[in-house]
């Protein structure tokens, strides 16, 4: 047999293959799906079925184009009410190919279509060894139960509660568990970093596994649920309907500064932080092309406006469109030709933002304000006195409370996320904006004051 686990760390997606005797499924695709026909090739299989645990509301799914490409069939659970070519699947329906049994359990609860797949290898033995868990298990916590319309959290929960204990546990403690996303999602709240685990290793770590009661559970998996970001609504729409095969996207077009100068769109700079404090267009976004690049563009512009990309060079130009469209933002129109290099040429307007050291903001506390974008979390475990929190999803409501008297000065943990806050704070219209090198981290890092919990620093023997 044949598996094989495909990580996509930006969005912390993972989806997998598995093969025996020349034919091939996929799980969970991803947006752009030549990595699995490259890889069934190489490994002389074809790939026949493709298999959505769930629709996905953090990233748009590649399904459509894999089958068109592939021939192979569609298979989703019952109750998506998916409206492309689709095979609906039960509970107890089965997939067979070679020396692979493939067993469908609905296992609602994260999502009320949402399926696991029991996988049994016939020259391993004749049960199941491992179950692919879609958004139902993660490891180290369990699938958010809020994104499902007509039904409260506290439903879902419930359902949840039922699916991991009647289908999921069951399977017993040595069986390998292998979910649909890692560390970092939004589908979970605190999932541990391993990207596959046991059902008796969660039985003992998972907090949520380890709820004496239905009642208990529900209270722990609906307590400080994420904010849901608007766009995921609108993904699992899209994952509904099918998305357009990329083969269909046109070239950018170059857009002339003037023309740039003039148009609507949202300008989005993916350039490093460095490059973007240092020069960059009036009114220009800084999302840079690393970290969760299209989560958070998805989350702070949205899928509905039109895109203008400014990037280094050719290669990440087409990297920063393809990261956009992973998470269904299709209205790229354009890019500034000749970048940066040109706009400067030809003496246009550039806006700066000052970078600050921690140890200049320690010396300047009463004279400036400190917005904190960290998460609450983050916060309560430690913040610079006199900072005031505006975490990042929700900044932009927040900034009628900031003074224009002030100097700001913006951090987050470590400058990824202050970077792209002092740009929406200074697009709204505030000039004295300042991004604090190496946030919060640099600050601890410095031993400068803080308020709230400290972690306990690790003891040292001499």
């Amino acid at each position: 047999m044949y598996f094989q686990q495909f990580y996509l760390t930006c969005l912390s997606h993972a989806s997998y293959m598995l093969g025996s005797e020349g034919v091939a499924c996929v799980v969970d695709p991803q947006r752009d799906v030549s990595l699995y026909i490259d890889e069934a090739a190489k490994q002389g299989l074809k790939i026949e079925y493709i298999i959505e645990t769930h629709l996905h509301a953090d990233f748009v799914s590649g399904h459509n184009e894999l089958a068109e490409q592939t021939g192979a069939k569609i298979y989703l659970g019952a109750r998506a009410g998916a409206m492309y070519r689709h095979i609906p699947v039960i509970d107890g329906e089965e997939i067979r190919f070679g020396r692979i049994i493939l067993r469908f359990l609905e296992t609602p609860g994260h999502t009320i279509e949402s399926v696991s797949i029991a996988v049994t290898d016939l020259d391993r033995g004749d049960k199941p060894y491992a179950v692919l868990t879609g958004d139902t298990l993660f490891i180290g916590d369990v699938g958010r139960p809020d994104l499902s319309p007509g039904m409260t959290p506290q439903q879902l929960a419930g359902m949840l509660y039922d699916s991991l204990h009647q289908k999921l546990l069951p399977l017993g403690d040595e069986v390998e568990v292998y979910p649909a996303h890692g560390a970092g999602s939004l589908c979970g709240k605190q999932m541990r970093p391993e990207r596959q685990s046991t059902i008796g290793k969660e039985r003992a770590l998972n907090y949520a596994l380890r709820a004496r009661t239905k009642e208990e559970f529900v209270r722990l998996v609906t307590a400080e649920l994420p904010d849901r970001p608007g766009y995921f609504a609108q993904d699992a729409e899209i994952n509904r309907t099918g998305a357009p095969a990329l083969t269909e996207q046109v070239p950018l077009r170059e857009f002339t500064p003037d023309e740039v100068q003039n148009s609507t769109a949202v300008i989005l700079d993916t350039r490093p932080v460095q490059q973007f404090c240092a020069g960059h267009i009036p009114g220009a976004i800084n999302i840079a092309l690393s970290g969760q690049y299209a989560s958070w563009a998805a989350t702070l512009i949205g899928l509905d406006k039109d895109i203008l990309l400014v990037a280094e060079d050719e290669e990440h130009l087409e990297e920063s469109r393809m990261r956009l469209t992973r998470v269904g933002m299709e209205r790229v129109i354009g890019t500034l030709a000749g970048g940066m290099a040109r706009w400067a040429m030809e003496r246009r307007p550039v806006a700066e933002i000052p970078q600050i050291p921690v140890e200049d903001l320690n010396r300047e506390l009463s004279n400036v304000q400190v917005i904190d974008v960290r998460k609450p979390g983050e916060w309560d475990e430690g913040h610079i006195p006199g900072a005031i929190l505006m975490p990042l999803n929700k900044l932009e409501s927040m900034l009628p409370g900031l003074g224009a008297d002030r100097p700001i000065a913006v951090h987050c943990k470590g400058g990824y996320r202050s970077a792209i806050a002092c740009s929406l704070i200074q697009r709204a219209g505030f000039e004295n904006v300042m991004n604090v090198i190496g946030g919060f981290d640099a600050w601890r890092a410095c031993g400068l004051r803080e308020v709230g919990q400290v972690p306990d620093l690790p003891s040292v023997t001499h």
